[in-house]
């Protein structure tokens, strides 16, 4: 392949005509931000899911900040969570003060175990934040349980998983707060963008404070210059364009779902006959989004084969470097040892380019360079 030859993304977003029409009626209207936009976008997001408030910021990042913030947990609080996700899910409760704890992931679908999370609550323990990897809920039932049993709090962070289903019911409505991620390679972007769900009027009111620098009233709603700080917030709101763009995505989810799944079919059909790569598990209660296809393969060959790919103009990766692994995070003296199926996973594991507007033909080549890599590897 020639060295400037782009390489076949493993995501990227889908934009239309409309989608940039939508951007360029905004910016030539009065409101470039905490417009009306905002609401409707955030309104769409409610009917979708079917939850009762939305509040919509500036990235999934600072969803997951104002969602823990939301909480006003005690400094030093505990909060569960899984280490094979993006570091985000981790610094976010970091950023609040409290102490993120580990705990190990199923070795099927990649999500928290819930006996992982029962086995670390402690007397400081006050929330799980859960992650539905690549889009596949976790098993949202039995973590209920859980937090019922100890009375703790229950944030999704469902960045992976818009449009994902656990029972017949869509992800947004199972925790206390949810939060989704709108950046260029999920399911809809707003460029970059996230917000967080929930059905609490009371966490919805201090959601929309803490977004705005915990200020209780939007420009908006305020009779003259009055208002008043009244918690120690943020800026993370997000734009009235981005907002527009998130509008017009929103109406092609239901086809960019469909389409996300059809392609993992393909994926499925013609990675069956190859013995070296482990599918992906979906379990039957859920209803998988595939942000992301990964398969497993050899550990011992994991590396050569992502190397081959890449060179082959497929552009895999590697979803995720488990948390503890970082720089950052190894002064907490966290042992990669406790967590044995995450090790594993790590190892093995290769994310496959998916996103909606790929055509059958890109996954044959997919799945042709990556018979070709196995071989080559293998020899």
């Amino acid at each position: 392949m020639p060295k400037d030859a782009p390489l076949l993304p493993y995501g990227r977003q889908s934009i239309s005509p409309a989608d940039i029409s939508a951007v360029c009626s905004v910016l030539k209207s009065d409101y470039l931000t905490t417009g009306p936009k905002v609401a409707e976008f955030e309104a769409s997001l409610c009917s979708f899911t079917g939850a009762k408030h939305a509040v919509a910021v500036n990235s999934g990042t600072s969803a997951l900040d104002i969602a823990v913030a939301s909480l006003g947990l005690p400094e030093g609080s505990e909060i569960i969570t899984s280490p094979f996700t993006f570091v985000a899910s981790a610094n976010a409760i970091l950023y609040n003060g409290c102490k993120p704890v580990f705990a190990d992931i199923e070795p099927r679908t990649f999500n928290i175990d819930p006996k992982e999370i029962e086995g670390k609550i402690t007397g400081k323990t006050r929330a799980i934040l859960y992650v539905d990897y690549a889009g596949q809920p976790c098993k949202i039932e039995k973590i209920r349980q859980v937090a019922k049993k100890h009375r703790l709090m229950l944030i999704e962070d469902a960045a992976h998983a818009l449009g994902a289903e656990y029972k017949g019911r869509k992800t947004g409505t199972f925790a206390d707060l949810t939060c989704f991620s709108f950046h260029p390679v999920k399911h809809i972007t707003t460029g970059e963008g996230g917000a967080v769900l929930t059905n609490s009027d009371t966490l919805a009111s201090k959601l929309r404070m803490l977004r705005n620098h915990g200020i209780d009233k939007a420009p908006s709603q305020r009779e003259g210059y009055l208002y008043d700080m009244k918690l120690l917030g943020r800026n993370y709101r997000i734009t009235d364009f981005q907002c527009a763009l998130g509008i017009s995505q929103m109406k092609k989810l239901p086809v960019f779902l469909k389409r996300r799944r059809e392609l993992a079919e393909k994926y499925n059909k013609a990675l069956s006959e190859m013995p070296q790569v482990q599918l992906p598990a979906v379990l039957p209660h859920a209803k998988h989004a595939y942000h992301l296809y990964t398969v497993l393969l050899p550990a011992e060959i994991r590396d050569r084969v992502y190397h081959l790919m890449r060179g082959r103009g497929i552009g895999v990766n590697v979803h995720y470097i488990p948390i503890y692994r970082f720089s950052y995070y190894r002064k907490f003296g966290i042992k990669p040892s406790e967590y044995p199926v995450t090790e594993e996973v790590f190892s093995r594991i290769l994310t496959l380019p998916l996103y909606p507007a790929m055509s059958g033909g890109d996954v044959l080549k997919v799945v042709k360079s990556l018979k070709e890599s196995l071989k080559e590897a293998e020899g």
